[in-house]
């Protein structure tokens, strides 16, 4: 245990709670969006959207790659004007986990924002709330587990993710190794002593971190 580089574990959680906060702050619009439209710029929407779902993440790190490199118009804008390189760093990391654990938090969130009751919302007109006002005192209370689960979905698939990560990120150790590449790495260098206690402390992380989302989420429900 004590030759076990725990930087790969550190890493990934913060890769994942990055990633996970991005997509609460993106998401939540875009599922409300969802859930009150039915146009086809809503449907065209919703099916790229779930595209990170069903795409291979090696497909998912190469169109990363390809819009967000260096060479590309968008990685040589963000360099220029903000000193900040995407490909190869934990900010690729970030949005690679970001993008392949969205979809998660926006397919539960607009599921619940749906179930919202509308007599409620219609009240709340009546009696002189703006929308804003009924978003943050109504819909938002009302349609929070349905959120917290998406929230829970999407921590899962961020801190678990590996080919678009891998692509975007690379795995340049104690820089943007994250713990399922580490794992990777020590298979294909035969220390698989290393690769168990790896798969161990994942393992136990991931089981730990659920767990405790989960009582918490019980607890509130209680008050």
């Amino acid at each position: 245990m004590a030759d076990v580089n725990l930087f790969p574990l550190f890493l990934s959680l913060r890769v994942a709670t990055t990633a996970t906060l991005l997509a609460l702050f993106i998401g939540l619009p875009i599922a409300y969006y969802l859930s009150k439209s039915k146009g086809k710029l809503a449907d065209l929407i919703d099916t790229l959207i779930t595209l990170p779902i069903v795409l291979p993440p090696t497909v998912l790190g190469y169109y990363l790659l390809v819009l967000l490199g260096r060479q590309s118009p968008i990685g040589q804008f963000v360099e220029q004007h903000f000193n900040i390189t995407i490909v190869f760093t934990t900010t690729g990391a970030v949005i690679a986990a970001l993008v392949v654990s969205i979809p998660f938090l926006i397919k539960s969130a607009k599921a619940s924002f749906a179930t919202v009751d509308q007599n409620i919302v219609n009240a709340a007109k009546v009696l002189g709330r703006t929308d804003f006002n009924i978003f943050f005192t109504i819909i938002l209370p009302l349609a929070w587990r349905g959120i917290v689960s998406g929230l829970t979905l999407a921590f899962a698939r961020a801190l678990g993710d590996f080919g678009a990560t891998l692509m975007v990120a690379g795995s340049i150790p104690n820089e943007t190794m994250t713990m399922p590449i580490a794992i990777y790495d020590a298979l294909l260098a035969g220390n698989r002593n290393l690769a168990n206690i790896l798969v161990f402390i994942m393992t136990a992380t991931s089981v730990t971190v659920l767990y405790v989302i989960n009582r918490l989420e019980k607890r509130v429900v209680k008050g």
